[in-house]
């Protein structure tokens, strides 16, 4: 027998729908903005089932909120491709500004992932 063993192999984290969500939508506001808030609940109709996503980003700075506004303008006709998802619906709800004591925006999304068959 031998006495090198190997360490066992840490279990792989799976992935969530709403966390390849959030990389996504990380990777579109140019890592520049920060998730705040996130929730998910179950959405369906008779043809079709899914999630829907509510999230807020928090920009925090001049180029931040620079990738912000390109963020807001780039959601509503952005591509996604999350595995087994069909983004359905992504639209900007609210955009909250502030400059002072320095520039921030936070800005509130809605998407609707449906499970693609």
């Amino acid at each position: 027998m031998s006495s090198e063993t190997k360490p066992p192999r840490p279990p792989r984290i799976r992935r969530s729908a709403g966390d390849r969500l959030r990389q996504a939508l990380i990777v579109l506001a140019e890592h520049q903005g920060q998730v705040i808030t996130h929730s998910e609940k179950a959405w369906a109709s008779i043809t079709f089932a899914g999630t829907r996503h509510s999230l807020s980003l928090l920009f925090a700075g001049e180029d931040a909120v620079e990738a912000g506004e390109h963020f807001v303008a780039a959601l509503p006709d952005h591509e996604f491709a999350i595995p087994g998802q069909l983004v359905a619906d992504a639209g900007i709800v609210e955009v909250e500004h502030r400059l002072s004591p320095s520039p921030r925006m936070v800005v509130q999304c809605d998407l609707l992932l449906l499970e693609d068959a």
